[in-house]
């Protein structure tokens, strides 16, 4: 079988979410599967994390954006390969794909309602994939998702058959565990060796304004507070809604170093007391495993996917109260039993997730697909 996978940006330096999908997924099925044919295609860039092998094979695309890239370069190239399978990785596909498609879409946030405050690049996006994903579903022979809420979300709002979505967990890396010693990481980014962790950006289901809010009346409320490490956030941002929170007062306690390689990560939540994912939404949560499997108890939320993710064990909070993040946080800070038994609890937890499980399922999914 000869599989091509679209993976367009897992060669950009600054990954996130979706593009450490695809590469993890990627690297995994290179391990397991030795008999089918891969191509992978990816546009060029400074970070090249994956290398071939005897039966996957990398080509680079050059073409100036994006939508080009995938709806005119992506397709011609596929034709060139003449796969039996074409899986496209992030959410959207070409419009014409010469062979059979699976898609995986992470989440169908672009339907539901907008917030105001985005940026250019997500507003860019976000029209972009209103546009494409309806036009590309009954093209598809397989939907993916990542997560059994959002598979039930796709089929409901798409008004889709039951057996043309699935659900598949995706994992997280095993450089993600405990380690002993992590201050000459950490200190390139905060100071201080006890700090508390918050991965935010501009989009507004991270709930940046609300958990700063939250983590000011925890500062006034504990007696030693710890200072608030903030990843993927610029300072002009953070001083915005600093203002608009009425909370200027916490803005020596909070660092926002901007992006944080995914190589430092595993020490900087180890180096965390206590790691903040209070959004609003998410079709999964990897970053909440992650935390997890270091050794870093969670506060999260109680919405979307993240209960079916965290578990029931975890700390799950309504994310729209502020009061009780911060009553979380503290209780954390105060109380050593509940926060070893959340440590326990998150060891346990991240266990049930791998990447090789993922990688597993798909390969399931490629062969059912040539065998109908």
């Amino acid at each position: 079988m000869k599989i091509t996978i679209e993976a367009q940006r897992i060669f950009r330096t600054n990954k996130h979410g979706m593009d450490f999908v695809a590469l993890e997924t990627i690297r995994e099925l290179q391990k397991i599967d030795h008999d089918n044919e891969y191509h992978v295609l990816v546009a060029p860039g400074d970070d090249h994390c994956l290398e071939e092998s005897k039966n996957f094979h990398i080509i680079e695309i050059k073409c100036p954006t994006y939508p080009l890239w995938e709806q005119v370069a992506l397709p011609l190239a596929i034709r060139k390969i003449k796969p039996d399978i074409v899986h496209c990785t992030s959410n959207t596909a070409p419009l014409w794909c010469p062979a059979p498609l699976v898609l995986t879409l992470h989440d169908i946030i672009f339907l539901e309602k907008r917030a105001h405050n985005k940026s250019m690049y997500q507003n860019i996006g976000w029209y972009y994939r209103r546009f494409i994903v309806p036009r590309i579903l009954d093209k598809c022979k397989q939907i993916i998702t990542v997560s059994q809420f959002e598979c039930n979300r796709i089929r409901e709002t798409l008004h889709l058959p039951e057996e043309q979505v699935i659900a598949i967990h995706n994992g997280f890396s095993k450089q993600f565990q405990i380690l002993n010693s992590v201050y000459e990481i950490t200190k390139k980014y905060i100071p201080t060796k006890e700090y508390l962790f918050f991965l935010g950006n501009t989009d507004p289901k991270k709930n940046t304004p609300r958990t700063l809010k939250a983590y000011s009346i925890y500062v006034q409320q504990s007696t030693n507070p710890l200072p608030l490490l903030i990843a993927d956030l610029k300072k002009e941002v953070i001083n915005q809604i600093l203002k608009q929170e009425e909370i200027e007062e916490i803005k020596s306690m909070l660092y926002a170093p901007g992006y944080i390689t995914h190589a430092d990560l595993p020490a900087i939540y180890n180096g965390a007391k206590a790691f903040l994912y209070t959004s609003l939404r998410e079709s999964f949560g990897i970053p909440l495993l992650e935390s997890m499997s270091c050794g870093t108890p969670v506060i999260t939320s109680n919405t979307s996917a993240i209960p079916e993710i965290a578990g029931d064990g975890a700390i799950l909070v309504d994310p729209l109260d502020v009061n009780a993040i911060a009553s979380q946080l503290l209780k954390l800070e105060t109380n050593e039993l509940y926060r070893k038994q959340q440590i326990t609890y998150g060891l346990e937890r991240t266990k049930l997730f791998s990447w090789q499980h993922t990688a597993e399922q798909l390969l399931k999914v490629y062969q059912s697909i040539t065998k109908k």
